[in-house]
């Protein structure tokens, strides 16, 4: 049984969000939740939420014990650019982008649920 949770276009580099999710990925939730919350850094605050919601859903909808849960797969993916301008001197214009991020989780308990076929 998988459930999973996305959130679609956090304000936050990919690339930043990737070096604090390679910290939690493969582990299990009250470990990852554990480094999540001692972690300082915007992308932590953000996995947390997605993992909480992730684990939310695998115990509401089928019914799976939150101990037992664990981080099947979770990756960060671009997400649109928010181009902006800056006025720069001698009538010149600079672009700054603005990249957001998609970050899903997937949480696992490694059970087949009943009616699957395998």
């Amino acid at each position: 049984m998988e459930a999973y949770a996305i959130h679609k276009g956090a304000i936050i580099k990919p690339r930043l969000a990737r070096m604090t999710m390679d910290l939690v990925r493969g582990k299990d939730v009250s470990m990852v939740r554990n480094i999540l919350e001692t972690t300082n850094t915007k992308a932590s605050r953000m996995i947390l939420k997605v993992l909480n919601s992730a684990v939310a859903n695998a115990v509401n909808n089928f019914g799976a014990k939150e101990n037992e849960l664990v981080i099947k797969e979770c990756f960060v993916n671009p997400g649109t650019v928010l181009k902006r301008i800056q006025f720069a001197s001698r009538g010149n214009v600079d672009r700054h982008d603005k990249r957001t991020s998609h970050i899903k989780v997937v949480v696992t308990d490694n059970k087949v649920m009943e009616g699957e076929n395998a």
